[in-house]
């Protein structure tokens, strides 16, 4: 997972038959679609400005520092190589740095054997070879201060019998192989990187490319700038720039796409931005995707780490009133979402948080069980001491803030006070996330593709990847929940082979997480493209959503008219 866009996290043999599933939900909601392009002639040349909510905290994707989902959709996706690509309409395809699909065996051992594309080279000229896959796995599995070791942990090592075969042995299996070598993640130059501090050299930004973009520079609080790869084998920029310049004020960058100062945003749902929709030569568009949005609970800290206080909290919340309000005018018909997981998900998709809705009795049921009782303003209190809860959450966020002012409202009238605090993307996700510096929290989670491993799983609610000294501080499990059930549920969806019995799992798992609310589901995060027409075209002949890497994924194929 990756922490979605200012949104949020990252998650892996999945059967065809779920990817298929995922890709038909996905389908039906509009995600092979995207806004009207042309099929004009493409012109070469020219700058495009576009628009970022959010700057990265570093470039060294692999380290606990990139969990921020803009690395990605600004320059990860566009310069790092991958296996396997997760397409605009929910498909897993082969990467153009392979010749054609991996070949898997499963006994005795579960093997994959990647085939590497002959044309295939770095930006020097160096041709990506076997060596990258197994420095790659190497990197990911023994180092530290690794953002997650998911799938990667399960291969007990990867031979390089020539430069373009690379194959992966697993000591245990994982299902959704798909998404190693890719993701969020990619493949790294062995030949660039080998005997250095990879972090140091990647951290503050990398000229080297595998992908059809390459960075030109990163002037910090103020913009991206890319161009194009020149040694890229497949099909390269018409553009001769891409810059991204860092607008993290919702209602600026709105502004910013009205009066032309940028050409194309990927913004979160923000109020005043249907004002958007309709504007001449501005195309708007909007679908759930993969991403969903929480209030994630720090398990550990008093009075979250009562079961009964967390359970009165779901009670507390009217969750379709946030949706309907915040997002209903971005995203007609949108609802909450019911389990840590969106509709795109298909079969993966569960229902088992649909029993917490506004029920101010089971609040009072809930609380006094626990031993608390309200003073004489209206709070619950225990001792002499009111519970007072804090949340955070991005700052510059609009609708974020109009959320936590509706939860605010909401948690008052059924007796608990609520404090907000705001914070940059890059200290709530940077520090405060990792380290469990929070009670509550408020941002979404960006999937790395529709598997159910990804569906919210053992990647982020595992007991194994709660950060500590057992796993060197590593892992996404911030909220430091701990349930055997949810841990026995994840692990065989991650390992099975058998699909119905990795569904089934998911859905156990997920029930579990809703019987002890783990955390609180709330939305599927609206997927908006936003584009001006009357500068930007695509040769695609529609600007595509891609819900793991972003529509600047495309944009070697994007032109000025």
């Amino acid at each position: 997972m990756k922490l979605s866009r200012g949104r949020g996290l990252v998650l892996v043999l999945a059967s065809l038959a779920l990817v298929a599933g995922a890709c038909s939900s996905s389908k039906k909601s509009g995600s092979s679609g995207g806004a009207t392009s042309t099929t004009i002639a493409p012109k070469q040349g020219g700058d495009l400005v576009v628009s970022a909510e959010q700057e990265p905290d570093c470039m060294d994707w692999i380290g606990s520092c990139a969990g921020a989902a803009w690395g990605t959709y600004t320059v990860g996706a566009n310069t790092m190589p991958k296996a396997y690509v997760w397409t605009s309409d929910s498909k897993y395809v082969p990467g153009d740095i392979l010749s054609g699909p991996a070949t898997v065996t499963t006994s005795p051992n579960q093997v994959v054997t990647y085939h590497i594309n002959p044309n295939a080279v770095w930006s020097d000229g160096t041709p990506i070879t076997s060596a990258d896959f197994a420095y790659t796995w190497d990197q990911i599995a023994n180092g530290k201060d690794i953002y997650d070791t998911t799938g990667y942990a399960n291969i007990s090592g990867v031979a390089t019998p020539d430069p373009q075969t690379a194959v992966a042995t697993f000591k245990t299996p994982f299902a959704n192989w798909y998404q190693l070598f890719g993701g969020f993640y990619g493949v790294f130059p062995s030949h660039i990187l080998k005997g250095q501090d990879r972090d140091a050299a990647m951290k503050n930004g990398y000229t080297w490319s595998g992908g059809p973009w390459m960075m030109d520079h990163w002037t910090k609080g103020v913009e991206i700038k890319l161009v194009p790869n020149p040694k890229y084998w497949g099909q390269k920029p018409y553009l001769n720039s891409m810059t991204f310049k860092f607008i993290t004020d919702t209602a600026a960058e709105t502004q910013a796409v009205k009066t032309g100062q940028v050409s194309a945003a990927y913004p979160q749902a923000s109020p005043g931005q249907p004002a958007l929709k309709g504007l001449p030569g501005i195309s708007f568009d909007a679908i759930s995707g993969l991403s969903f949005e929480a209030l994630w609970f720090q398990n550990a800290k008093p009075p979250l780490d009562n079961q009964s206080v967390r359970q009165a909290l779901a009670y507390a919340t009217d969750r379709n009133a946030i949706v309907t309000t915040l997002f209903g005018p971005t995203q007609p018909g949108i609802q909450p979402i019911q389990s840590f997981a969106t509709p795109a998900f298909g079969a993966a998709y569960t229902t088992a948080f649909s029993k917490y809705s506004q029920n101010l009795p089971m609040v009072n049921t809930l609380m006094t069980g626990a031993g608390y009782a309200k003073d004489s303003s209206g709070i619950w209190a225990k001792g002499g001491q009111e519970v007072t809860l804090e949340l955070k959450t991005t700052s510059g966020n609009k609708r974020r803030a109009l959320t936590a002012q509706i939860l605010q409202s909401q948690w008052q009238g059924a007796g608990f006070k609520l404090n907000i605090v705001t914070e940059k993307a890059g200290v709530l996700f940077g520090q405060d996330g990792p380290s469990g510096n929070f009670q509550i929290a408020l941002f979404a989670q960006t999937p790395n593709d529709g598997d159910a491993s990804s569906a919210g799983g053992c990647v982020i609610f595992c007991s194994k990847n709660i950060p500590g000294p057992s796993n060197g501080n590593n892992g996404q499990n911030w909220y430091h929940y701990s349930n055997p059930a949810v841990d026995t549920a994840f692990t065989t969806v991650d390992t099975s082979t058998d699909q119905s019995a990795r569904l089934s799992a998911n859905t156990q798992g997920q029930t579990a997480l809703a019987d002890t609310v783990g955390s609180l589901p709330v939305d599927p995060f609206p997927d908006i493209v936003v584009v001006n027409t009357n500068v930007v075209a695509s040769t695609t002949g529609q600007f595509l959503h891609n819900f793991v890497y972003g529509p600047f994924y495309y944009a070697n194929t994007w032109f000025l008219k």
